[in-house]
């Protein structure tokens, strides 16, 4: 500051003070209400529109950040492993759509389907934001009308988190029982044909609801089938519905890697029951008694196996990580689990057992339809030993040639005959990490970047690596070297898939 201007700014202070206290109390009550304005005016910007430290625009081929607002990495993981999936956005779309008519737009922002689409849409860069952070507190807020207490300062798990929201958005679609329709084959197994389902049920389908029609993309369904190891009788399939797949690691073996497919076949793989009552052997040793003597119920023993009766098309894989020490103490599971970009689901698939009267005509009329690693609805394990002299070993998922690992987006079928037709293939999306401990951590997302508005449709190659507020890029052996603890892959459909597709929705 100048030297005449010291002088002056001295000159105010002084006259300050020797005027009376009544002048002095008048300027000061002056200053406090402009400082009052002021504070209000800074409060009223900060709740409209966040901090304006944070208020950046976002670098082009990123995604927005999400504000941190206490421990809530689990949930901005989450969100944006979920908005890396365009049909569960679409899903979402679709449903609210119903909610356009709402003439109240302060009930609209009620439903949780509506907030989670506007967040959605605003991370995979299809909102009109252009913000570089985004603040997600609205979730929370609306969950807590679904009576769900989450708090933002208390460490949670991102796949409880899923669960609340799977189960959220279902109370939301509508009151209805969640039993399944016991005539709904089409739901079950889309590629089966009408004159199968009419041979199998004797007579015309009832008309399904529109209930099973507006299940989100993340929804589906577990068989579990039971057999005699006697007379080898097959009890009647049981079904479950099921959001993700919740796999244990197995225990490791030395020397040998742990890949998905190691997860996914210990899910599948079958136990026995001992000393269950098999109707089936009972009636055939009643039909060799004399004079219709009583006999006792025949006990023996079943091969209990569950396989994916229905495949979604959003899968989402849960690596349960949380093991138990011999003290009882929770420990972390730190391994590596390899997967891949691709992941082939053909031989997990439950397929329905046909007679053998009719095996042939039907491999025949369907040999594109043909599961290898399937025998009667069964999976049966690939393994080195089981392969003939001189073939390649079955696709495995996760142990795979580097070469395939770094593909960018693209499948090569032609390294691999065995799966050069697969029916259910996946693309990776997503991958959420947690690093730490059970008692404390934090969750980072690898995820794809949202494809260019010239072309909607296609899959970017181009991966993010996400930390709450942060975004950065990633490279695709980055994202397959993490210890991922939830996957989120999306199912790639073909092009005779898309037409049959489009047909079944017409009819």
């Amino acid at each position: 500051m100048l030297p005449g201007g010291t002088a002056e700014a001295d000159g105010a202070v002084r006259r300050l003070l020797r005027a009376g206290a009544a002048a002095r109390y008048k300027v000061m009550k002056n200053w406090g209400v402009i400082g009052g304005v002021a504070a209000a005016l800074a409060a009223g910007m900060y709740v409209l529109w966040g901090p304006i430290t944070e208020r950046k625009r976002r670098r082009k081929g990123l995604v927005p950040g999400l504000l941190n607002l206490g421990n809530t990495c689990f949930m901005n993981s989450l969100l944006q492993g979920l908005s890396s999936c365009p049909s569960f956005i679409k899903w979402l779309e679709e449903f609210t759509a119903q909610y356009k008519t709402d003439q109240n737009q302060s009930t609209e922002h009620q439903y949780l389907s509506v907030t989670l689409l506007h967040l959605l849409r605003a991370l995979s860069c299809q909102g009109v934001t252009e913000d570089d952070v985004l603040d997600a507190s609205c979730l929370l807020e609306v969950l807590r009308t679904y009576r769900w207490q989450i708090s933002s300062f208390e460490e949670q798990d991102a796949h409880e988190l899923f669960h609340v929201l799977t189960s959220s958005l279902e109370d939301e679609r509508d009151h209805q029982p969640r039993v399944t329709h016991l005539f709904d084959v089409h739901s079950l197994e889309p590629e089966i044909t009408q004159k199968q389902i009419s041979c199998r049920t004797r007579g015309s389908l009832p008309p399904v609801s529109n209930h099973w029609k507006s299940q989100h993309p993340f929804h589906g369904r577990l068989t579990s089938n039971m057999v005699c190891k006697h007379c080898e009788h097959q009890s009647p399939v049981r079904y479950d519905t099921f959001d993700s797949l919740s796999l244990s690691i197995p225990a490791a073996v030395w020397g040998r890697p742990m890949t998905l497919d190691h997860c996914l076949h210990h899910f599948i793989s079958s136990e026995s029951v001992k000393d269950v009552v098999c109707d089936n052997c009972t009636k055939i040793q009643a039909e060799g008694t004399l004079n219709g003597q009583s006999i006792e119920n025949q006990r023996t023993t079943f091969v209990k196996q569950l396989k994916l009766g229905k495949l979604p098309q959003c899968l989402c894989i849960h690596l349960q990580r949380l093991s138990w020490s011999n003290q009882g103490t929770p420990l972390k599971r730190h391994e590596h689990v390899q997967f891949n970009e691709f992941l082939i689901m053909d031989i997990y698939k439950y397929r329905i057992p046909v007679h053998k009267s009719s095996q042939n005509e039907l491999n025949q009329r369907h040999s594109d339809e043909t599961t290898p690693g399937t025998k009667d609805g069964i999976a049966v394990k690939p393994s080195g030993a089981e392969q003939p002299s001189g073939t390649k070993p079955v696709f495995m998922n996760g142990a795979c040639p580097s070469s395939f690992l770094m593909s960018s987006g693209t499948f090569p079928l032609a390294a691999f005959p065995e799966c050069s037709s697969p029916v259910y293939l996946y693309r990776l999306m997503a991958v959420v990490v947690h690093h730490g401990d059970m008692h404390s951590g934090h969750f980072v997302t690898y995820r794809r970047s949202p494809p260019s508005p010239k072309n909607p449709l296609s899959v970017s190659s181009q991966w993010l690596w996400i930390s709450d507020d942060t975004v950065r890029k990633a490279s695709l052996q980055e994202v397959l070297s993490s210890s991922a603890y939830l996957l989120f892959y999306e199912r790639v459909h073909s092009r005779v898939q898309h037409q049959s597709l489009e047909l079944t929705v017409e009819e």
